[in-house]
């Protein structure tokens, strides 16, 4: 398989920014890790193994990023005014940096899919539902789909910006984004077994049948935890249907 380290400089976070791509062709993966995970985590976490057999045929290739987790959504202590403006640098380095790299080495007319568990699943939902200009699918394991899970109370307008359940419930059934978003394909997964919180699934579930976006929100049972070993099992369950 092939692989490319880069260390790239980032105007909007004002620091160099690791990243690892895994194939040498297809349609451009963006994979989010978990929280606080690192560039290298889809790989170290063996998530490699599920995907081999699109990234040998030359179906996609997967961009592993670093979080900013440590500095947003995982600093409790810190100032969340502060926090959610850094995330907001993180999420335009992905939308204005990432992204545009990606889909000029990768040209693809579905645009790039969205890729990651827990943490994230919910970072890789809110690029998915953001910019459906530039993600056109999605795959989210085991997400929580609310930023009161990052920043408890506080709340502004970056806050609201960041928290699709909040975000998706007002936007108006006829939004242009809507169309878009059904253009494209998006599945998220959740577990109701051990660690898993599957309240905001069920209520991003039940968002997107009032606004009629066909995003596929598979349930499984109440055996599946929060943990790699369900992952990877979904994982190779959806890439096909995520791909058809």
């Amino acid at each position: 398989m092939e692989t490319q380290y880069r260390k790239i400089y980032s105007p909007a976070l004002g620091r160099d920014m690791e990243l690892k791509l895994y194939g040498h062709a297809g349609r451009p993966v963006l994979y989010v890790p978990c929280q606080d995970g690192r560039f290298y985590d889809f790989e170290n976490f063996k998530m490699t193994e599920v995907w081999a057999p699109w990234l040998e045929s030359g179906q996609v290739t997967v961009c592993g990023v670093d979080t900013l987790d440590r500095e947003t959504w995982s600093d409790s202590a810190g100032d969340p005014a502060q926090r959610i403006r850094r995330h907001e640098q993180w999420m335009d380095h992905l939308f204005y940096e990432v992204a545009p790299m990606l889909l000029a080495e990768r040209p693809t007319d579905k645009g790039i899919i969205a890729f990651g568990c827990s943490l994230g699943a919910t970072h890789a939902a809110n690029l998915f539902f953001r910019r459906p200009d530039l993600f056109g699918g999605l795959l989210a394991l085991s997400g929580i789909y609310t930023a009161a899970y990052g920043f408890g109370d506080y709340s502004d307008e970056l806050v609201y910006r960041n928290s699709p359940v909040d975000y998706l419930a007002g936007m108006p059934a006829d939004h242009p984004y809507v169309a878009q978003y059904n253009r494209g394909r998006g599945i998220v997964v959740v577990g109701q077994g051990p660690w898993e919180q599957p309240e905001t699934t069920f209520r991003l579930r039940d968002i997107c049948a009032e606004k009629g976006i066909g995003v596929w929100v598979d349930v499984w049972g109440w055996d599946v935890a929060h943990d790699w070993d369900w992952w990877y099992k979904q994982a190779a369950y959806h890439i096909p249907h995520l791909l058809a």
